[in-house]
């Protein structure tokens, strides 16, 4: 799919313009963002099959415009569709850095481990000017609370310096999205993201760091590029990469529309035929099968082989390693310490 640069200048009466880093967008439409008055910025889930209870975002919706993303249906909520505005109309929490150090003073909190984030990519282009999300990690490692990051771009590579500091103080590990090691097949299905060439650059760059970083092979897409998976792998490890994951394509709601129409418009003589792999990954006459345990990994023959194809290269690489700053656990060791009070009184000594 073409990618067109389009002159898109800076609204008058906007305080922000959205830059793109080497490998993004732009997206051929202008991008608006909207305020969020939300008075938390903690989400807690109790599904099983995730490996996190409680997340932060700083964003909802995502210019990285990624056809499969399962956080579209989130946009619906605010009377916004979950096609082109879950892609060009994203919501701010400005005031996230502040919630988050409220929820941690909370006698109630118990320095969980926090992911960054649990839905939409919170290193979008808009943080590169907007900073929340490092803000947000400032405050974590304030209060050297254990943090996960996941990310498909390029600008995780600017606080490399904080990922060190958390490292070093806290519980903290990074997971690179990366699905595709195709360049061009991945331009179609998540146009305005990073490249997989810039995504495995940036894994490079954060191992040789020091940084803890792993690949998430998020979504396996049956019949579009399950058959990349060893590669994609293979590569991470090369660059760096300690520990990996995968996650079978969701297609919760609107989803399947988006998804659908976008692999009938990149891919139209194949089309069919995947859709056809997707169903034999839920049950055979489904798109989605949202059950827990079940909804990102699929059930069938087909699912059974992308799973043992994933096993089988992460052993044989060494990337099978445990990380235990992604997993959840009431028993999991926190480093959590809230800092001393602030006085605004100067020390004698």
């Amino acid at each position: 799919m073409e990618n067109r640069p389009v002159s898109n200048p800076l609204v008058r009466f906007r305080d922000l313009s959205v830059s793109y880093d080497d490998g993004e967008g732009p997206p051929p439409a202008n991008v608006t963002l909207l305020e969020d008055q939300s008075r938390s910025i903690l989400s807690h889930n109790d599904s099983p099959d995730l490996s996190f209870r409680w997340s932060a975002n700083p964003y909802r919706g995502c210019s990285h415009a990624c056809s499969y993303c399962y956080a579209r249906p989130t946009h619906e909520y605010l009377d916004l569709g979950a096609g082109t505005d879950f892609d060009t109309k994203i919501v701010v929490k400005r005031t996230a850095p502040e919630l988050l150090r409220e929820a941690f003073d909370k006698k109630a909190w118990k320095g969980e481990l926090v992911m960054f984030s649990g839905v939409t990519d919170c290193y979008q282009p808009a943080e590169r000017d907007l900073e929340i999300t490092r803000q947000c990690l400032e405050v974590c490692l304030e209060y050297k609370n254990p943090v996960s990051v996941i990310s498909k771009s390029s600008l995780v590579e600017r606080d490399i310096d904080l990922f060190i500091a958390l490292a070093r103080e806290a519980r903290f590990s990074i997971h690179v999205s990366l699905a595709f090691s195709d360049n061009e097949m991945s331009r179609a299905i998540e146009p305005w993201a990073a490249s997989p060439d810039r995504r495995l650059k940036t894994i490079e760059r954060l191992a040789k760091a020091g940084v803890p970083v792993g690949v998430m092979c998020a979504p396996m897409i049956p019949g579009v590029n399950d058959s990349q998976l060893v590669t994609v792998l293979e590569r991470a490890a090369a660059a760096g990469a300690t520990s990996a994951g995968w996650v079978l394509l969701r297609l919760p709601g609107a989803v399947k529309q988006v998804f659908e129409e976008r692999i009938r418009e990149v891919m139209p003589l194949a089309a069919d035929k995947v859709m056809h792999r997707i169903r034999e990954t839920r049950g055979g006459d489904k798109l989605y099968d949202p059950s827990f345990l079940t909804r990102g990994r699929g059930h069938g023959p087909y699912a059974d082989t992308i799973a043992m194809m994933f096993d089988t290269t992460i052993k044989r690489l060494g990337l099978n390693r445990r990380d235990e700053n992604f997993e959840r656990g009431d028993d999991q060791p926190t480093t959590f310490q809230r800092p001393a009070p602030r006085t605004g009184q100067l020390s004698l000594f």
